[in-house]
């Protein structure tokens, strides 16, 4: 990703339709730095494990919405996030096609997510252990009529 630096700018720029990358170019390239070392910390390697399938777990049961803290973009450090109000962030690329080959459309897959970023509004629960045969037991009844 470091060899593609100069040209990052550029490249999302036409896949995402935004001229300000390319406009902006020196801010683009800072932001892109710290988006790179950000994905070293852990996305790339949830991406790869969890998104695609590679590890294989019972999903925790996840409640809440999003209240666009930013938090789960990198902690704040994602090159595409945009500053909207006051404590609140959106996805600058979120209607872009390539946006879902990314993991930002599965946040949160499981617990982990939710404490690495300090989510403030969604909640995991421990998966209720069921039996194997869910369904109800039925017991036939049959009328004789005399």
């Amino acid at each position: 990703m470091y060899l593609l630096l100069p040209v990052l700018p550029l490249l999302a720029t036409l896949i995402f339709a935004k001229l300000r990358f390319a406009f902006e170019y020196k801010k683009t390239i800072r932001a892109m730095l710290v988006h790179i070392a950000a994905l070293r910390k852990g996305p790339a390697v949830h991406f790869f494990q969890d998104i695609l399938g590679q590890v294989s777990q019972v999903p925790d049961d996840i409640q809440g919405e999003c209240v666009q803290c930013g938090n789960c973009c990198m902690n704040h450090q994602c090159a595409f996030l945009e500053k909207i109000a006051d404590g609140k962030f959106q996805c600058g690329v979120y209607h872009s096609p390539f946006r879902r080959l990314s993991n930002c459309g599965s946040f949160p897959l499981n617990k982990h997510d939710i404490e690495r970023y300090a989510c403030p509004s969604y909640f995991a629960h421990a998966p209720e252990l069921r039996p194997v045969n869910t369904s109800p037991r039925v017991i036939p009844i049959q009328l004789i009529v005399d």
